[in-house]
């Protein structure tokens, strides 16, 4: 009964799912290595196979994914693998890691051989930029240069501020104002920036913890039961929590905290 109900709760969580999606990729493998450095030593058996299962899962998803983001938090994942998992399982994962870096550098070495490919006017990309979220903005930085500059459009950042942070922070706008790196310094610096990379949100409405989209609950009836109102947002170590099944102040791991300056090592293309 009682390794029923935590792998109902792990199952409820929906990891195998995000690690489908490019977005929400890096969210899911951070998550990951929280729950296997937080809690795995402490999860019966049951639930450890779901773990490794959706480990596996997420090195052969990999390569298909192929963004900066997330080769920085399947490196993080692999980490707290090595310190957590039986020799085993390690071994097989570590494997499948390895399998996934070098399809990994395959796919890159042809994609650098790839004529460049047309460019939308820049425009039309910033609008289609504007869909985005944090990680995913950073990511297509790195596509082509003419993406790079899409991505650096001030007006795209600003409106990224004012959604986050433009309730906590007042800051004196003028002409000259850098938005991105704006963004960048509240990000790191508030605690909020470890619940925007964690890509929770508590849904009061369904009673669920949500992969969250824009800071709302991703299923059609909640958003219109909440209006505009946005998600309590969740740290990555409170998702470990709920799986427990207790409570905590105590604060996220150390692999997060090096997960946060990893998202903004993007350099600009020249």
């Amino acid at each position: 009964m009682i390794q029923e109900k935590y792998t109902g709760r792990y199952q409820n969580l929906k990891v195998a799912e995000a690690l489908s999606n490019n977005h929400l990729y890096p969210f899911a493998c951070n998550e990951l290595s929280s729950i296997i450095d937080l809690g795995y030593s402490r999860f019966p058996k049951d639930l450890k196979a779901f773990i490794f299962r959706d480990c596996l899962s997420a090195f052969r998803l990999l390569p298909d994914i192929n963004t900066s983001a997330a080769v920085s938090a399947a490196n993080l994942l692999v980490k707290s693998i090595e310190s957590a998992f039986p020799k085993q399982k390690k071994n097989v994962a570590v494997v499948e890691f390895k399998q996934a870096k070098v399809a990994l550098k395959r796919r890159s070495k042809s994609h650098d051989e790839l004529i460049d490919m047309p460019s939308l006017p820049q425009d039309i990309l910033v609008h289609i930029f504007s869909f985005l979220d944090v990680s995913s903005l950073l990511s297509s930085s790195q596509v082509s240069r003419s993406w790079n500059q899409a991505t650096c459009e001030g007006s795209l950042w600003r409106s990224l501020f004012d959604l986050h942070f433009s309730h906590k922070v007042l800051i004196h706008i003028h002409s000259g104002i850098d938005w991105r790196e704006a963004f960048k310094n509240e990000y790191i610096l508030y605690n909020s920036s470890k619940m925007l990379r964690s890509g929770r949100g508590y849904c009061s409405f369904c009673d669920s913890v949500v992969w969250h989209e824009s800071l709302r609950c991703p299923k059609k009836q909640c958003r219109l039961k909440s209006g505009k109102k946005p998600l309590d947002l969740m740290l990555t170590h409170q998702v470990v929590n709920y799986l427990l099944g207790t409570t905590s102040s105590s604060d996220e791991s150390d692999s997060e905290d090096e997960a946060v300056c990893g998202l903004w090592a993007y350099p600009t293309l020249q």
